[in-house]
This record gives structure tokens, sequence and C-alpha cells, in this order.
């Protein structure tokens, strides 16, 4: 049995993992590179296998950034089963087209710029109508159950506890009369996420790939995001500001809807309640047609709840509505929503600020010092998100430079990543321990961390694979092959590919402006013109080391 890593590889997306076994070749996720430019081009590139030659496909969950390439996969001739959960085929039926949606205008839009530099247009990595096709190949499984793929592969999805749906694979392999076991994580839930039930713990598995995207980090625990939540709202109202949650449009909407209408029962002091009563009187909106769409998928899979939720839900008290709670469907209504100065609640995908109508209100909020940005959930590197959530004073919004004014907090409590301790709490409960680890889903310092945790309190041989590994699992997990194709850029990558630009640059610089200066007919006013330049570029470097 061998596996090799093509995706979420010192990285959190582009989830991708490639198992030959038993005569198959299959897959794990196949999603979508979120962050710098030069990541996400990397979904144009082709497959490292061929599609046609894909036997079926495990699915852990409907996040983009797992299922985002399915479309692209299905286009080039990939036509067998996609095993997945009910709830993540629900939400994979809402998630793909709106994905082709946002690449089609993502396209036109840099297509215009492309045109303007004289380069060629280039077509959408797929269209909402290639993205509804590829529906016809899921297959809905239930928890629990055996999914008999032939009579050497069976797998079992678990609840994840990460999303609707979200599901830790259990896959049993046959060859030569031996049977080994391996279990992919997909992303595990945070242990107190509202609404979803704490991740299935696993008894047994030979080897285990396993996320970490918070693998050197502790959440706050869910009483007190609650209040951080409630005290930072209410002070902005207070303010007459605009509080902006980028939220993913599948999941961590439902949590903070949810979080919303549960607060009112914590507590009974009297300045808890001036803050609820500011709450609950202002408007909240959840400018994102894909996050209704999503709140009904909610609606009909009720029986993923807890068991708290689904008795609340019996008794007439939906979770997910409480009142204020309003929905805009259409452009226009969105767009109306930043003409409207009542202090308000804007809850809008997508949760890294990207793409969608998140972009909109960013741009209309992010200068103004009396609004908030609010985030709650993982920024990855080299998005939007990310540069505000890290300081950033000036950011780039449809090619416009709009100053950082806005208040900027970030609840990491929201977060449906299990963080260190869960992540071990998970190694913990097998019965059997795994004979080898994988680590994916993570940044390097991240997984860094959690491999020596791993390793020093549990014994267990633990790997960070690189992109384009092939490793064949035996008793001793041995490597046997790297891709060539150059693994996608992270964002130190960048940075450290900018430093050794920069240098060449400023070599380049210091010959020009030296020859310049030389130039008996250079006149007064450009040699200040120069040295201005000189001086603002210092600034910024002694910025740089500053920050």
């Amino acid at each position: 049995m061998k596996i090799t890593f093509l995706g979420a590889t010192k990285t959190v997306t582009g989830s991708n993992y490639l198992i030959e076994a038993a005569g198959k070749k299959f897959l794990v996720d196949c999603g979508m590179w979120q962050g710098n430019s030069e990541l996400e081009d990397e979904n144009a590139m082709d497959f490292e296998f061929n599609p046609k030659e894909i036997d079926f496909m495990l699915l852990t969950h409907a996040h983009i950034d797992h299922s985002g390439r399915i479309p692209k996969l299905y286009n080039e001739g990939f036509r067998n089963k996609i095993y997945a959960h009910k709830a993540t085929c629900d939400l994979c039926a809402l998630m793909l087209p709106d994905s082709g949606h946002i690449q089609e205008m993502e396209s036109q839009w840099k297509n215009k710029k492309r045109i303007r530099k004289g380069e060629m247009p280039r077509d959408p990595l797929y269209t909402a109508e290639q993205a509804a096709r590829c529906l016809e190949i899921f297959e809905a499984v239930s928890y629990d159950e055996i999914v008999e793929i032939d009579e050497n592969i069976h797998a079992r999805f678990n609840d994840a506890g990460h999303m609707l749906g979200s599901s830790i694979i259990e896959l049993w392999v046959k060859e030569d009369g031996v049977e080994k076991k391996m279990v992919f994580t997909g992303d595990l839930g945070n242990n107190d996420i509202p609404l979803l039930d704490s991740p299935t713990m696993i008894e047994t598995a030979d080897y285990l790939v396993m996320e970490s995207t918070y693998g050197n980090r502790l959440h706050v625990r869910n009483d007190e995001k609650a209040e951080l939540f409630l005290k930072i709202v209410s002070e902005t109202l207070d303010n007459g500001g605009t509080v902006v949650i980028p939220s993913f449009a599948v999941g961590r909407t439902q949590e903070i809807l949810y979080e919303l209408n549960k607060l009112k029962e914590k507590k009974d002091d009297e300045e808890f309640i001036r803050q609820y009563k500011t709450l609950m009187q202002a408007p909240v909106y959840v400018d994102s047609p894909l996050a209704i769409s999503a709140t009904e998928v909610f609606r009909e899979n009720t029986d993923l709840f807890e068991d708290e939720i689904k008795e609340e839900i019996l008794n007439g008290d939906n979770p997910l509505e409480f009142p204020g709670l309003k929905f805009t469907m259409t452009t226009e209504d969105s767009k109306a929503l930043n003409q409207d100065d009542t202090p308000s609640i804007i809850i809008s995908a997508s949760g890294m600020c990207d793409v969608g109508r998140i972009k909109h209100h960013l741009k209309h909020n992010l200068w103004n010092p009396k609004s908030t940005i609010l985030f709650v959930g993982y920024q990855a590197p080299g998005t939007l998100g990310y540069s505000i959530v890290n300081g950033a004073k000036k950011v780039k919004i449809f090619g416009d430079e709009i100053a950082v004014n806005a208040r900027i907090e970030y609840i990491e409590g929201y977060s449906g990543h299990a963080d260190q301790e869960w992540l071990m709490n998970f190694i913990y409960s097998f019965i059997t321990k795994p004979k080898h680890i994988f680590l994916v889903h993570g940044e390097e310092d991240s997984q860094n961390v959690l491999q020596q945790k791993i390793i020093n309190e549990t014994g267990i041989t633990t790997t960070i694979p690189n992109f384009g590994e092939t490793y064949e699992l035996n008793d001793e997990v041995e490597l046997t092959n790297t891709l060539e194709r150059k693994a996608p850029t992270t964002i130190k990558d960048e940075v450290l590919q900018r430093l050794e630009k920069l240098k060449d640059e400023l070599k380049d610089m210091d010959g020009f402006v030296k020859e310049d200066i030389a130039n008996p007919d250079l006149t007064d006013s450009d040699i200040f013109r120069i040295n201005e330049k000189i001086k603002e570029l210092e600034k910024q470097i002694l910025n740089v080391i500053e920050g």
C-alpha cells in the first residue's frame, strides 16, 4: 500500500492524497489551494495522476479546500463514485456551483486586466454549470456505516465534529491476505463547537493521517469566547459603528447565530443584560445567499446536532433563529447595507476575505475607526484576512488602497479546528496506537511543535511529508519516490524569494542612482526627487524591521 501526498503539505489548503492499494488507485479529498496568487495558480495545473484511472474517491467534508477541485477532476474524465456523508453531499450541491460562479466572476475580472496588459484571457477553473454536473457521481453514506468498496477495501465514516457532515474516515485494505488500517482525520473539530457533536474517538489504526492546523496553540474556552464576543460587539454598537464578521458561509455562520441566540442564558448581571439588549436591538444581517441555503441544509440534518439542540428544536425553539436576524439575497440588498449608517452586524463570506461580498463590506468599513472587523476563523497566509489580522496598515481591495483604521479583533475560540490539546487527546484515545503518524493540513511551525510533542509523549514515529512524496506503508514506513514538480509556494517561500529579488534590485538601484548623481546635467529638483524616493524606501525598510 502506497500513499502520495499531493496537497495540504506544510500548508493548510489543497488537501489531496493518492492511495494505491489492492489493485486500486483512489483519492482522499481533492481540494483547492487558497492563499497567495502563486498558490492559487496551482489549481489550474495538471493533476499528478490521470483522473480517468482513479477508481473512486473518499471525501472528508464539503469545505472548498477539501472538495474544490472535484469539478476539475470530473471535467478531465473522472466518472467513478465519490463517497461522502449525506450532509456533505447536500452542502457540496450548494458550495461547488457557488465556487464555480466565483471562478467565473474572478476570471472575468482578471481577464480584463490581462487584456489591458496585452495578455491572453484564461477560462475559469470551472463554471457553475460544470460544478453542478459533477454532483451526479456523489454517493451518500451515513455515519458508522461500513461501506464495501470491493472485497478488499472497506471504509467507515465517523463524525469529525468540524462541520455538518465532516468525517473521520477509517479505511481497511487487504493485500496478500494481510489487512492494514489507515485513518484520515480530515479536519478534526474543536471539542466545544456549538450545534455539533464532539469528534468520534477511534480505537485502532496502523497509520494515521492527521490535520495539524493548531498543533502549537490552545483555544479560548467556550464560556470566555461568548463573553468576549458580546463585549466587542456591544462596544462597537455603542460607538455607532458596524461589526463586520468575515465568516465561512457554511458552518461558522450557523454557529455564530446559535451563539447569539444562547448568550442571554449565560448570565444575569446588569452590565451583561445591558450589552445583550444592545446586541438584540441591532439588526444582524447574514449577507450570503449560500449561507441562507446552508442554514436550510442544517435544518434538514438536525439528526447530527447535539442531543440538547435536538430537544430545543422539538420544543419549537429553533437555535438558528432569533429576533433581528435578516438575510440578504440580492446584490442590491447587499450594497444597500453599506448605504445605511444604522449600527449593525454583518456576517458575510468568505471567511478569509479573498472572494465574495465580504470585500465590499471591508472596503466600506475598514477605514472607519468606529467599525470593528471581527475574525472568527483561521486565516491562511497570503489571504486578505491574514494581512488584516496581522496588522497591515493599508490593504488593496478592488485595486483601491484602503487604510485599516477599524478595530481589528480575532476570537480564536470560534475555530472549527481542534487545538493542540484535543489533537493529542485524539491520539491518546486509540486503544491500539498507530505505528506511524503523518501530519498534514498545517503550517510548518505548527507541525514541528506538534511532531515533537507526539514523539516525546507517545513515542510514535511521526512524519511531516513534503509535496509529492510517496510512502510505502509496511512494518517500516519508507519514502520511495518524490515528484519533480515544484511544490506550491507557501507564504514563507514567497518572503524569502522576495528578499532575494530585493537584494538584486537594490544592487541595480545603487548603480543607477550613482550614475544619475554623476550626471552634470542633473538639476537640483531632480536630485531632490531622488532623495525623497530613497527616504521613502528607508521608511518602508524600517517598517519591515520594526514589524
